[in-house]
């Protein structure tokens, strides 16, 4: 069991960081860049659905949120979005260069309104459950297998944190990225330890997504003011 363990998360904890690399860093606009990128969200998100059903041989199941999951998944996002929102209000313009983060929205065609706000909502409603399928639902049991419960949760909230600091190397300072990937693997470790107290990734999605909001509500201010 530790041994596919170990296997299946060789497998899969590499590859966003692969697509960060082809298709942000190393070629963001050749067509190998792209497809590697691509190739990297569709492993995301079946790779854990296969090896689950086709490795592990579980049986899909319907889980049930334990009692109290969904207050503390909506008291501890808005918590967290009240400090992004306040950290950004208060520091957001000493530390991010914003004309330079604007240069780089517009690469990517996020300086018109109705193209960032249809990416903020894919991130707040899609990715983010995304992302509580892979990290918590799939990376923290796997780890459990191999490490103790607590090891799991570090462990996969340190994993769930590379991509984002890669990514974040591109629109910011060096100070910023390192910062903001703390708070990252913070928020990684409360979504991890939510989803092992609650037994599903709803109540960690909820507190996830509200974050996703005042960050996005953050990039929002920072472009258009």
């Amino acid at each position: 069991m530790r041994r596919r363990a170990v296997i299946s998360l060789l497998l899969l904890v590499p590859a966003p960081s692969v697509g960060v690399l082809f298709g942000m860093m190393l070629y963001p606009d050749a067509a190998i860049g792209r497809a590697v990128f691509m190739f990297s969200k569709v492993w995301l998100l079946l790779f854990p659905a296969v090896w689950f059903l086709g490795v592990d041989r579980h049986l899909p199941a319907k889980g049930k949120t334990d009692p109290g999951g969904y207050k503390m998944g909506l008291g501890s996002g808005l918590f967290i979005s009240v400090f992004v929102a306040g950290s950004a209000c208060l520091l957001g313009t000493q530390w991010i260069d914003g004309d330079f983060f604007k240069e780089m929205m517009k690469e990517v065609g996020l300086d018109h309104k109705p193209l960032y706000l249809g990416a903020a909502a894919y991130w707040i409603l899609i990715n983010s459950v995304l992302e509580e399928y892979v990290w918590r639902w799939f990376v923290v049991r796997q780890f459990e297998k191999v490490l103790s419960r607590m090891g799991g949760i570090v462990a996969s909230a340190i994993c769930f944190t590379i991509h984002h600091y890669l990514a974040m190397q591109l629109y910011f300072s060096s100070t910023v990225a390192a910062i903001c990937s703390f708070f990252i693997f913070i928020g990684g470790v409360w979504w991890s330890w939510m989803f092992v107290r609650y037994k599903t990734i709803w109540p960690g999605w909820l507190s996830h997504a509200l974050v996703d909001i005042a960050v996005f509500g953050t990039g929002y201010w920072l472009i258009f003011g």
